[in-house]
C-alpha cells in the first residue's frame, strides 16, 4: 500500500490511520475473540500501517502520521473495554512514534473525535435509539451541537501541515467538550442568585467603623 503511493505520486508525505472496529457489549459478555479484533483492527492496523509507510515518510521533507482515536478511555466509558483499551493503546502508540520517529523527520500526532453526525459509528452503537441518542448527546455537548466531519477534517489538515510543524506525540481533541462535561450539580440560575446575595451581602458591611484603609 505504502509502496504503490509513494510510486503513484512519487513520495508519501501524510499517513492517516484510520481504521476502526466497535460495538456495544458488557465486559462479562465480551469474548476474547471479540476483544482481540478490536485490538487488530485499531491498535495493530495503526502499527502496521504506519510502519509500512515508515521508510517512505522518513525520505519526505515534512511528513506526518494522524490517527485517529476517541476519548473513550478519557475516564471510562459504558460497554467499550474492547474500543477503550484499543484507543488508549493507539495514544500511547502516537506518543512513542513521536518521541522514537522525530529524529527521522516524521511528526506522528492524533485526532480524538468526540459524536459525530453522518457517520457509521453514530448509528452503528445505538440503531434503535439513533434519535433520542443524538438529542442527549447534544445536551452533554458544550458547543450544543453534534461534530462534523468538516470538523475532524480540519484538525487533519492542521496536524499535517506547517502551521503543526512544532507539534508531535500530541493528541487533539475535538470534541466540542463532551468528553469532559458533567451535569451541574446545582443549576446555573440557582448559583447566580446566590452569588448576587452573597455579594449583596458583603457590600453591605462595608468598612468597620474608624478603620482607614492603608491602600
Amino acid at each position: 500500500m505504502a509502496s504503490e503511493a509513494a510510486a503513484r505520486y512519487g513520495a508519501l508525505h501524510i499517513l492517516v490511520n484510520c481504521a476502526a472496529g466497535n460495538f456495544l457489549a458488557t465486559a462479562e459478555q465480551l469474548t476474547s475473540n471479540g476483544f482481540k479484533t478490536v485490538m487488530d483492527v485499531d491498535t495493530l492496523g495503526t502499527f502496521n500501517a504506519s510502519r509500512a509507510a515508515f521508510l517512505h515518510l522518513r525520505r519526505a521533507p515534512g511528513a506526518a502520521i494522524i490517527n485517529i482515536s476517541a476519548t473513550l478511555h478519557y475516564g471510562a466509558t459504558w460497554y467499550q473495554a474492547h474500543a477503550s483499551a484499543a484507543k488508549a493503546a493507539v495514544d500511547s502508540l502516537t506518543r512513542t512514534l513521536g518521541l522514537e520517529w522525530g529524529s527521522y523527520g516524521i511528526r506522528v500526532n492524533g485526532v480524538a473525535p468526540g459524536p459525530i453526525e453522518g457517520t457509521a459509528g453514530l448509528t452503528k452503537l445505538a440503531p434503535a435509539a439513533a434519535e433520542a441518542l443524538t438529542a442527549l448527546w447534544k445536551e452533554h455537548i458544550p458547543v450544543g451541537r453534534l461534530g462534523t466531519k468538516r470538523d475532524i477534517a480540519l484538525a487533519v489538515v492542521f496536524l499535517a501541515g506547517p502551521a503543526a510543524g512544532f507539534v508531535t506525540g500530541h493528541t487533539l481533541v475535538v470534541d466540542g467538550g463532551e468528553w469532559m462535561y458533567r451535569t451541574p450539580i446545582v443549576p446555573r440560575e440557582q448559583v447566580l442568585r446566590a452569588s448576587r446575595a452573597v455579594e449583596a451581602k458583603s457590600r453591605a458591611v462595608g468598612t468597620a467603623s474608624g478603620v482607614k484603609s492603608k491602600l
